[in-house]
């Protein structure tokens, strides 16, 4: 049976299959198409239960505020960006994880809220942080649901989901004329990628359920009215994930713990060669754009 793009309707071709070599949930293999009109990657045998590949320890939270605050220098990168394009208001966050971005946008003064699938998340992010947090795993009918804001943010985010494309077009309704999107994710057309494929830590299977184009996303925004104000694969968020990539991708093959570690130590010198290459704009390994709403 033919496949055809959710995005383009071109057909597609199979990619490849893989398992899930992060976090070893499961033995079962997953498969990839990939639309080469557009450039969309995407998982064809995405799991009913999604969540049940979403192991305790994906969300490793801190004890309390004072613990989270002293790993909030790795989150403030984010902060500059948005702050680069938003002065204040209000601010959603989908998919905050431990919420140390959240808390950051909070002490700069915006008008902080997130959704958020994980139900331990969400009591630590309300209870310990003190910001509102929405725990659905519709994370569209929350957004519907929300108040209009300045900042909308998906730090890696929207290659988990479901329904991503609804989830933009939702975002753009809610953005305040001025307001932000900001999103960030995995690059399809990474250098990385090209060399590792199914082993590629970036793939994540079967979490990560679409891979786009920094191209496609803005193709999309585009048709929904947001003008692009930030495309790149070179910000400092973006190049960390370049080394987590060698760094993984390469500790995920041997079982032996020992031979992991080898291999781990291998991929971070290996990274140390390859940043060069990697940090020519468009191969690296993650990208980060953003959009302004027009006045």
């Amino acid at each position: 049976m033919s496949l055809s793009c959710e995005n383009c309707n071109h057909p597609v071709r199979r990619l490849f299959q893989t398992r899930d070599f992060n976090r070893r949930v499961t033995d079962q293999s997953f498969t990839y198409a990939k639309c080469d009109a557009c450039g969309l990657v995407f998982l064809e045998n995405v799991p009913q239960d999604l969540g049940a590949y979403y192991p305790p320890s994906y969300y490793p939270l801190p004890a309390t505020e004072a613990a989270l605050r002293d790993s909030l220098p790795t989150e403030e990168y984010k902060l500059e960006l948005t702050r680069r394009f938003a002065s204040g208001g209000r601010l959603i966050e989908i998919g905050p994880g431990t919420g140390g971005y959240a808390l950051l946008a909070k002490d700069a003064g915006f008008d902080v809220e997130v959704i958020e699938m994980s139900a331990e998340s969400c009591r630590f992010i309300e209870r310990q942080l003190g910001i509102r947090a929405v725990n659905t795993v519709n994370e569209v009918a929350a957004l519907q649901n929300s108040a209009q804001a300045d900042v909308i943010a998906l730090w890696h985010v929207i290659e988990h989901l479901r329904d991503p494309f609804e989830l933009i077009a939702t975002a753009i309704r809610k953005l305040n004329p001025g307001g932000v999107l900001i999103l960030a994710a995995p690059n399809p057309h990474a250098w990385q990628f090209k060399v590792l494929g199914r082993y590629w830590t970036h793939v994540d299977a079967p979490r990560h359920v679409r891979l786009f184009p920094m191209s496609l996303i803005t193709a999309i925004v585009r048709k929904g009215g947001l003008e692009p104000m930030l495309e790149t694969t070179t910000d400092e968020g973006s190049l960390g994930w370049n080394a987590f990539g060698w760094d993984y991708s390469l500790g995920n093959l041997p079982k032996n713990r020992l031979a992991k570690r080898i291999a781990r130590i291998f991929g971070r010198q290996l990274a140390k060669l390859l940043r060069p290459i990697e940090s020519i704009e468009g191969l690296g390994s993650a990208y980060t754009v953003i959009y302004r709403k027009p006045l």
